[in-house]
């Protein structure tokens, strides 16, 4: 293993740009200025959304306007909702802890999503090209990617708030795709359980697994999520069955995590926050690899110094379970204190 001890993370950052096209009409861009992956900058994605038709004077529009939103372009895919609670590069801001779960469903792809939403209800489908980037080579590897959600977020009472959805993801054939390895920005839990040699750019995964799912997958995530008055309680119950391109038969992963956050103070600036995440498998490599498993928790909080300046503070244990004895995070486990400012404007 590579020596590591205390010291500072490299600075991330992202550039967000929205701007309003038309009436109804949005184009975003984000793109990465520093991240632990690329020390140059780079476009993560961006998308053209519709929340109107005025625009294209079709006449009476309601029937879109007030039900039906179309989302374009390169972008971060709708799968699931532990997304919206992630760190992505230098955005921080609605991640209550400081590193993302251990298998992170996280990618971005070319194609479309129509969102419905009505008193409460929500559905949403959408088709991409099941790559992280467009191509057009290799068409007998290439399948579209189907994906859709269902669920219902209600604000009960002033104290109050449930949403429960339902995801799914599903391609029969990629030249590769990345649900699992999308996240090119990396991980916070720099170079833990890495071999001597590794860099921070090179083995910018540390601390994750991917199944290396990369041809055919089919996954599905169940995520209910309370908050009455300061307590919030999400999960995330996951499964994903696929496999590689040199593979025959599909193999089944899955993802469990619960997350408890409390919120203090009048403005709820404060907070107290704990997360269990558990995820288990087969490695690739054939009927002989093996069933492994890894755990994380994490405890921590936070501190909202202002709206846009946000403290955090997390310990994190996690430990590598049945991995084969030449592997080198076979009996693996490491456990830290991390600190971590986040301002977003």
């Amino acid at each position: 293993m590579i020596e590591i001890g205390a010291g500072t993370n490299l600075a991330t950052a992202n550039l967000n740009i929205d701007v309003a096209l038309a009436d109804g009409v949005r184009l975003n861009l984000v793109t990465y200025l520093s991240s632990r992956r690329h020390p140059e900058t780079w476009v993560k994605g961006g998308f053209l959304q519709v929340d109107k038709l005025s625009f294209l004077n079709l006449g009476n529009t309601d029937w879109f306007d007030k039900y039906l939103t179309l989302r374009v372009g390169h972008m971060e895919i709708n799968y699931g909702d532990a997304h919206f609670r992630r760190s992505d590069n230098g955005n921080a801001m609605y991640n209550p802890f400081i590193g993302n779960y251990i298998m992170d469903a996280f990618t971005t792809e070319v194609g479309g999503e129509l969102f419905y939403q009505n008193n409460g209800i929500i559905a949403m489908v959408g088709v991409t090209g099941g790559e992280i980037q467009g191509g057009i080579t290799r068409p007998e590897d290439r399948s579209l990617n189907f994906l859709g959600k269902l669920g219902y977020d209600k604000q009960i009472n002033d104290d109050v708030r449930v949403r429960l959805t339902g995801s799914v993801y599903s391609t029969s054939g990629s030249a590769r795709n990345t649900l699992w390895g999308g996240d090119r920005a990396g991980s916070r839990y720099y170079l833990v359980m890495e071999a001597v040699g590794a860099s921070t750019s090179a083995q910018f995964t540390s601390g994750r697994i991917n199944p290396n799912q990369t041809d055919n997958i089919t996954a599905m995530v169940l995520n209910p999520f309370v908050k009455i008055k300061g307590l919030e309680l999400f999960g995330n119950f996951e499964q994903s069955k696929g496999k590689a391109a040199n593979e025959t038969e599909d193999r089944t992963w899955t993802n469990m995590g619960a997350d408890a956050v409390y919120r203090l103070g009048a403005k709820e600036n404060l907070y107290l926050a704990a997360r269990y995440n558990k995820v288990s498998g087969q490695l690739s490599g054939g009927p002989t690899a093996p069933e492994i498993s890894m755990d994380r928790i994490q405890i921590g909080g936070g501190w909202f110094v202002t709206k846009n300046i946000l403290a955090k503070l997390e310990y994190v244990s996690q430990n590598y379970n049945d991995f084969a004895t030449g592997d080198i995070r076979n009996g693996g486990k490491f456990n830290g204190l991390m600190i971590e400012g986040v301002i977003g404007f």
